[in-house]
This record gives structure tokens, sequence and C-alpha cells, in this order.
């Protein structure tokens, strides 16, 4: 129910935003006279064409929910959940005198506040305004800065929600009938998905090419001029050296004038500079200054919170969303790097108080966006406030992951408002004749700084380098010695080092969400969500932080480039961006535009158009890629698997040789040497174990989709038992056709990973199909099980469940082993229980034992009932069971922490009232 700010019963004015956890920060800023309630997100949009009244379902209306015949109108319901809602908004808009329409200041937003003023259908005076902080002075800012919904805004929603629809529902059936069901085509995943298939194309098609060069280690002879520095060969005789960015993804040396070292030439050259005289040739000095980077949009922020915290950009949004509703961050989506005049005075404020009036430059920084379709009616992702809290202020009421985001988003503000990083860097040229005549140059540079400036605050993260090579970091950031032109040098060692070219990275989330960005792709704002459809929908698995594709991601964009090039072309998908621009600025109207995109002119362009004349798909060549002569991998059913084509004079009904595709293997991994292997790599047959002595039925091991496992066979009823059925009869007494009895689901159990079909036991098979196994119940009467799991085997007691160390153990493990692990505080991310790292007897209050574990933040001091953190500044080694009493002893004092209420953002429902 909305959240009265005051008991006044006449001139209440009605507010509605659209998360419930903004509901109280807001009523206490307005104040009295202002009632504020929540839509929890849009309440209506397009519902299943299957769910459309029956008259429609005949009408142009009945396949897309969108009346495609009658210029692109959309047909909205309220969905059954919001329902309560709206009744609940439509009794308090009775009782108010004006009604303030405060969803957010995006599109979608803007499209929400337009919905409800067609489903509230309000009699009173109507305001829109928006909030891009939940601060005290943003919300009186807003106040004052009022105006109507804007209708260009809502266009441009309405369309994309209508494109997205067309693009779906158009294309995904393609996707079922030739590839598999339930898979999905849209327009920013397909091609974020084209994206990570084509950087797995690429590794696939990669030959790796090999080259060798030379690094050392120099003094100067005159011991006063400085100490021991490292170099690399940079040229031989003139000719600069090969390195890895030399070589093309062929393995083709494509840079002319370079020489490529092979390990014997490199070898010879080391030995013949071991005793030769090294001179410094030639120093270069050049001044060095660094720029702070701008504050965070939405893609700059999930980029970052990818590379430092590895989280998510599903997870940087849910966290950034409750930092925005409680009133510690600006609005989380947007595409301007800008500051308003508060923020920048109080993030130049702030650097000068905490770092000194010299870190802040005399001109405030002004940030420009550099994406393409940036959409910049927010400023940048920021603390809350004309003044900033610092981390250590929140640190009481942020914890764990919000604290760390506000405190990446802090940093990255104060930082984008202080002086650059000032220094010099140094590039020295040294060489020497070898033994055998060659000459042999080095290089080595070095950067110092002299004034850090905003890196005393903050320095970017960054995404893996391709062919970075250590000795060239080593090289390059060295400091150098105050050498001059002539001065001799001293060989420590030279040594012949080498090198492989490395494939192209695969995208991660930041690398991809990056690219997408600067391809104008989408909208950041919708960033996270393709990430999570792409991976929900089978196309892509990680692997660490990279993104692999699946054997079904290649079917599925290889279908699309070849029947729908248009819809996943990047410059084509970008050109829609711009155009949903374009109508949200009033320049293009919304229903030409959507005709264009549906039927084109009628004849060769239009998606409509171009589903219906598609012709026959061969779904076979599609699902199919040859990985080496002979050997085919095709997409199936049940997965990828290779298969040999029968010869030309194989009996008719011959079974093709074919063999499963790991699971764990990558495409790039499935080499043409490979998948050889796996074809000649003897399948195991179905192995008898024996009987079930409880049950009389035979147990056999077997190879399956996902790895091996036992099984016991059903036998098939016989006659005679189906003529035992009992018979039932219609009302008229005749009797009914004897019924098939229902089939009986077989025990089945996945084999250790120290198991094969060769060497499992008939006592192994019993136990496995049993499981789980019950280890009995806890002092609350609960139920304890072990078994195995995709991670790994496992306790569960009702929902709560606790990793344990083998699969032996499953069958090994005891109730009062079970029971002491759940008497641990359950560590995160599923690890399994380690040994603590220091125990003190048992505490005398709880009278429980005192140990110290090693947790995610750290390490900690535990009675199994009171935790508290070790402070940095002392070891662990040196903590004595005193001082371990004493600290939970005043954390007891303290009482628990306050309990912050974090609520998730709502769900944009696809379904809500009729038009």
């Amino acid at each position: 129910m909305p959240t009265k700010a005051t008991d006044k019963k006449h001139g209440k004015k009605l507010v509605i935003v659209e998360s419930p956890g903004k509901i109280k920060t807001i009523a206490g800023y307005l104040g009295e006279g202002f009632e504020v309630a929540a839509s929890m997100g849009h309440i209506r949009d397009l519902p299943q064409p299957s769910d459309l009244p029956a008259e429609m379902k005949k009408t142009s209306l009945g396949k897309f929910a969108v009346d495609v015949e009658n210029g692109f109108e959309p047909y909205y319901v309220v969905s059954s959940d919001k329902k309560k809602k709206v009744a609940e908004l439509k009794a308090a808009l009775k009782d108010a005198d004006e009604l303030y329409l405060a969803t957010d200041g995006d599109r979608e937003g803007e499209a929400i506040a337009w919905h409800l003023l067609q489903v509230l259908k309000p009699k009173v005076p109507v305001h829109r305004l928006t909030f891009p902080e939940i601060t005290k002075e943003a919300v009186q800012r807003a106040l004052l800065e009022m105006r109507d919904v804007d209708m260009p805004m809502v266009d441009a929603q309405e369309t994309r929600r209508i494109l997205d629809r067309l693009y779906g529902y158009e294309i995904s059936p393609v996707l079922w009938r030739k590839v598999a069901r339930g898979l999905s085509a849209g327009r920013v995943q397909s091609v974020a998905t084209r994206l990570v298939v084509e950087r797995e194309r690429e590794r696939m098609a990669f030959r790796t090419a090999s080259y060798w060069d030379l690094t050392g280690t120099f003094t100067p002879v005159d011991e006063s001029k400085g100490s021991a520095f490292p170099a690399k060969l940079v040229a031989v005789d003139g000719s600069r050296i090969a390195s890895g960015k030399d070589y093309s993804d062929r393995g083709e040396l494509k840079a002319a004038g370079t020489v490529r070292l092979d390990e014997e030439s490199a070898r010879s050259l080391a030995a013949g500079l071991a005793s030769a005289n090294f001179a410094i040739r030639s120093v270069d000095t050049k001044p060095y200054t660094r720029r702070p980077a701008a504050p965070f949009t939405t893609s700059t922020l999930q980029q970052e919170a990818a590379r430092k915290l590895r989280f998510s950009s599903k997870m940087t949004m849910q966290v950034a969303q409750r930092l925005y509703e409680n009133g510690y961050i600006t609005y989380m989506r947007t595409d301007s790097p800008a500051l308003s005049d508060q923020a920048v005075n109080a993030a130049r404020r702030q650097a000068s108080e905490l770092y000194g009036a010299e870190y802040v430059p005399e001109a405030r920084r002004v940030y420009k966006g550099k994406s393409k379709n940036a959409q910049e009616a927010h400023e940048a992702i920021r603390p809350a406030g004309d003044s900033f809290r610092t981390p250590a202020q929140v640190a009481k009421a942020l914890r764990g992951d919000e604290f760390r985001l506000y405190e990446l988003i802090w940093k990255r503000t104060v930082a984008s408002q202080m002086a650059d990083a000032k220094g010099s860097t140094a590039s020295l040229r040294l060489g020497a004749v070898s033994a055998d005549g060659r000459d042999a140059e080095f290089s080595a540079s070095g950067t110092v700084i002299t004034f850090r400036g905003f890196l005393a605050a903050y320095e970017e993260g960054r995404d893996a380098d391709r062919n970075a090579d250590s000795d060239d970091d080593a090289a390059q950031g060295s400091r150098l010695p105050n050498v001059t032109k002539g001065d001799s040098l001293g060989a420590t060692s030279v040594e012949a080092v080498g090198h492989e070219t490395s494939p192209p990275p695969r995208y991660t989330e930041a690398s991809l969400v990056k690219v997408l960005e600067e391809r104008g792709i989408g909208r950041p704002s919708t960033y996270a969500a393709t990430m999570s459809t792409i991976m929900d929908r089978g196309y892509v698995s990680t692997r660490g932080q990279a993104l692999v594709p699946t054997w079904i991601a290649f079917s599925v964009v290889r279908l699309l480039e070849e029947h729908f090039h248009n819809y996943v072309d990047y410059d084509f998908t970008a050109e829609l961006e711009e155009d949903l621009d374009r109508i949200s600025r009033g320049e293009t109207k919304r229903v030409e535009w959507l005709d264009s995109f549906y039927y084109g002119d009628r004849k060769e362009t239009g998606l409509h158009t171009i589903v219906n004349d598609l012709g026959e798909i061969d779904a076979r060549r599609i699902n199919s890629i040859e990985i080496a002569e002979g050997i085919t991998l095709r997409v199936g059913k049940f997965g990828p698997y290779l298969e040999k084509p029968l010869p030309d004079d194989a009996p008719e009904g011959t079974e093709p040789q074919r063999a499963n595709v790991p699971e764990d293997l990558a495409p790039d991994e499935l080499t043409a040497e490979k998948a050889i292997e796996l074809m000649e790599t003897p399948v195991s047959q179905e192995r008898m174990l024996g009987t079930d002595p409880g049950t009389g039925r035979e147990i056999v091991a077997r190879e399956g989709r996902y790895g091996p496992y036992v099984i016991e066979l059903i036998p098939e009823p016989s006659a005679e038992d189906l003529a035992n059925q009992p018979v039932e009869y219609y009302k008229n007494g005749k009797p009914k056709p004897p019924k098939k009895p229902a089939k009986v689901k077989p025990r089945t159990g996945s084999l250790f990973k120290t198991m094969t079909v060769d060497t499992v036991t008939l006592e192994d098979a019993l136990k496995l199909m049993n499981l789980p196994r019950v280890l009995g119940v806890d002092a609350e009467g609960k139920e304890i099980t072990v078994q195995n799991g995709r991670f790994g085997p496992y306790l569960k007691k009702g929902s709560d469940s606790r990793s344990i160390g083998s699969e032996e153990e499953i069958f090994t493990i005891t109730l009062e082993q079970a029971l002491e692990i759940y008497s641990q505080p359950k560590q995160r991310g599923g690890r399994a229980v380690t040994p603590p790292l220091a125990e003190f007897g048992d505490d005398p209050t709880s009278e429980k034992p005192i140990v110290v574990k090693d947790g995610r933040f750290g390490a900690y001091i535990t009675d199994g009932v009171t935790n508290i953190t070790v402070p940095g500044s002392m070891a662990i080694e040196e903590l004595t069971r005193e001082q371990a009493i004493d600290m939970l002893a005043e954390k007891r004092a303290k009482g628990p922490a306050p309990k912050k209420t974090t609520r998730r953002a709502p769900a944009k429902r696809k379904v809500a009232a009729g038009k």
C-alpha cells in the first residue's frame, strides 16, 4: 500500500514512483501533504497472442497483439498480478487533489508514466517530474522543474517494444523448426551472440607462430649512475626484430622489413653477446601526462565492476539499483559522463580536503560522451547529494557488494576532477656487436611519476591485451639509471627467449559491453539483460570470465547470417538505435518507421517480406560444421556429436560412425587432431553388472550424453501381466479396453569421477542408485541428506545446502560430521568447509568452540553464533585466546547489525488492461 507522509485529510498530492524501495525516503523528503505509492514497474504490456480474446485472434492483431494492418496499434492489457496494484492506485487517486508521476527519466520510465495516465484516467491536475538522485535537494529541485509527459519518448519506447515483438515472433519460429525448440532471436541478443561466435571462429582459424628474441640485464660501468635494469632486443643489423603483433592470425609474418629469429639464431646471438662491450646509443626523455577517466556511465560502470570487482553486468545493475533507491548514488541508467555543477563542486572540494589543494586543477573538467547514440538526459553515475559521503562515512550503513560498488563510484567521481598525473618517460637504446659480427640493439624505457595527481585516488582497470608479453612490461616499466649517450654498460645476463603468438582473446562481459557500446548496438541499460539472455538460452557459457559460445550458437548465427543477414548486421542494428533516437526527438514518426521496417518495399525488403520468401532451408547443412576431412560436427537434438559419412557401398540400414563431443570442450579446442582422437577412441559398450538382490532387476553401466551412469532395466509387461489387469467398465456396463500399465521410471545414478563403465561394481551401482542418502535428523527434527550434484557432493537440510570434500565422502560421512558442518557459518559461493585457521577452545559465554575461519572478506573469529573480523593490523599467529574472547564479547554487547531491506528492482511485466 502507499506510504503516507501526512495524516491531513485534504489537499493530498499523490506521487507515483516505479519501485517501492524509494517510497519511504521520498515520502520523508516531501513532507506533509504528499502520499507516495509505487507502480512496481510497468502496469501493462503486450499480452502473449495466445492470451488474446477469441474474437481478436482471427484479426490482424492475432499474430503479435499488434495490429500490423492498422497503424501498428498495440493492444495492451493489465496483467493479473498487477490488477490489485492498479486498484490500489485508483483508490489512492480518489482522495488526491493532484497527481505527480515520478517514474524514472528514461524511455521506459516515460512510458510507464503514460500508461499510468491511460489506465488511471485522472480528473485532477497531473505533473511529470523525475529524481536523478534521491536526496532532499534533488527532490526539492524536481518539484520546481515539473513538465508534461514527453510523448516522443513514449513513442520511441513503444516503437522499440513493437520492434522487438515483430523481430522475435517472426524469426524465433524459424530457429525452432531448423535448429531446436526453445531458442529465441532478438534485436540485440542475436548480434551479441554473433560477436561471440565470430571471435571463436577467429580462434578456430588461428595458427600459432613461434618467434624468439633476447632479453638482458645491464649495469652502468660507472656505478654512481644507477643500478641494473632490463632491456629487450629490438633490432639486428639495423632490421627490426619481429614480435607477436607482426604475425597474422594464419601464423604468417605480415610486416615487411622485419627479421624473424628462430631458436638457433637467437641462442647463437645470445652466446656471441655474452662478453660484448655494450654502450648507450641514445637517450630520449619526454614529459609524461595522464588524465583521469571520465565519471561512470552505465556501460563503463559495468565494465569496471567486471574488471575490479568481478561482478557480472546483472549483478552490477542490481547493486546499483539498491544504492540509487536508498539515496547513495544518482540514477544508474545513463549514457552521459557529464557532472552537474553541484557534483563538480562537491568532487573538487572533497579532493582538496582529502589530498590537498595542489591535487585540484584550476579549471573544472568537463566530459562529453564518446559512444554512438548516447542519450545524455541524465548526468553521470556519482555519489548522491550536493556533498559526497566518503566510503568511511557509509561503511556502517553499507556492507559487502553495496559498499564495494559505492567505493568504486566515489573514487572514480572524485578522481575525475583531480589534476593530471605528471612525470617523465625515458627511452634508452643500447647495443653491441656480437662475436660473429652481428650488431644487436636493445631498448628499455621507464616512467617516473613525479606528481601522482588523480592516481592518488583511482586508476582505471584494463582488459587483457593480446600478445602482451611480460618481458615487454619489464623492459618498458623499469626505473632507468641516469646515463648519457656513449656510457659503457656491463651485461649481467643475455638470454634467448621463445614466444608463441596468441589467438584473439575471448570476450568477457566487460569487453563485450564495451564493443556493443562502441558500435552503437542496443542501450547500455539493457546490456545486463542481454548477457543474461544469451547465457540462459544456452548460446554462451562462461569459462572463468571468458564467454565461450556453444555449438548451438554456431548453428543459430549461421542461419541468421545466411537468411536474415541485415538483422544481425552490426551497422544495421546500430542504425535501428539511431532511428529510435530520432523518434524520441520527434524527428521521425513511429508508424511510418514501423511500416518501413516490417513491410519495406513489399517486394524484396522488410521483415515480413523476407520471412514469407525464405524458401527451403537445409536444416542439416545449417547444423553441420566440417572439423576435419571426412569428419563433420553436427548439432543434434541431444547436443553436438561427430560423424563420419558412410562409404558408398555400405549396406542399407548401416549407422554412420559417431562420437559424442565432451561438454567441457570449447569449440576452438575441437581441432582436426582432437576430432580424429575422439572418433578413434573406443566407446565402452553397455556392461552388465549383475542383479539387484532386492528387486531382481538387472543393473547395467552405460556411456551417456552427460557422462557414464548406471541404470536398472525394467522389463516390459508380459501378456500375462496385461491380461491380469483389473477390468474397468463404462456406465452402460460394457468393459473398457485394457489400459497399458504406467511405465515405471528406472533408478539411475551418475558415476563418480573416479569410476568408469569398465571398473564400476554392482555394489557401487546399488549405492549410486539409492542416492540421496539419509543421514538422520537434527535437534529440530529436520532431515539431513547427502547427495551428488552438478557442482559436487553436498549436504542438504531443508533449503540449506553445504558442500563437502569429495564424492567418496557421500558414502562415509556420518550424521555427527554433518551436524558439525552445519554448526559452522555458511561460506559464500558454495565452497567446501575448510579447516579453521586457529582454534581457542570453548567460549565462556556461549560454551561453543572458538575458531578463526577464512572468509570472503578475510579472516574472522566465530563461535558459531557471533562473528567478528580479525583486524588487518593483527596477525593470526599473534592472536591469543583472551583477545578472541574479548572481541566476541564486545561484538555481542553491540548487538546485531541493523538489517537493511534490499528489494529487487521490479521486473518489466510482459502483460498488463485492454487499451
